[in-house]
């Protein structure tokens, strides 16, 4: 079986990575051992909001809160989430974070609508199965 080969990016290049569902493009500070240390740009995916081990429950003990990381805050990052060099010019992080948010209450909205019509014909063939 062949072995994935790992991406190990140079210090100073612009990567795309994750970081707890959340996905960023950042500046590689230093790269030892396992991880990468690397520092924050812009946001390219909110992180998801809720338990991840229970999605969709909104009746979990504790329904978390994930906030994006911080405009040039440094975190250690395993090799494995690197996705490869971030294509283009980084967007500012504001303009990012704003962006992010944004297609993350989108899709979450559209869930919402998907729930709410999907119960409305349930409940209209549960009204005909009687």
């Amino acid at each position: 079986m062949q072995q994935k080969q790992r991406f190990i990016p140079e210090q100073g290049s612009i990567v795309t990575f994750t970081y707890k569902s959340g996905d960023y493009a950042g500046e590689v500070m230093e790269t030892s051992g396992p991880r990468a240390l690397i520092k924050v740009l812009a946001v390219l995916k909110h992180p998801e909001q809720g338990d991840l081990h229970n999605p969709y429950n909104p009746d979990v003990p504790m329904f978390h809160e994930r906030r994006a990381l911080s405009y040039t805050e440094k975190t250690n990052v395993p090799y494995s989430d690197i996705s490869g060099l971030y294509p283009g010019e980084v967007p500012s992080y504001k303009e990012s974070l704003t962006r992010a948010v944004a297609a993350e209450i989108e899709a979450i909205d559209r869930l919402k609508r998907w729930a709410e019509r999907g119960l409305e014909q349930l409940r209209q063939l549960e009204k005909e199965y009687k």
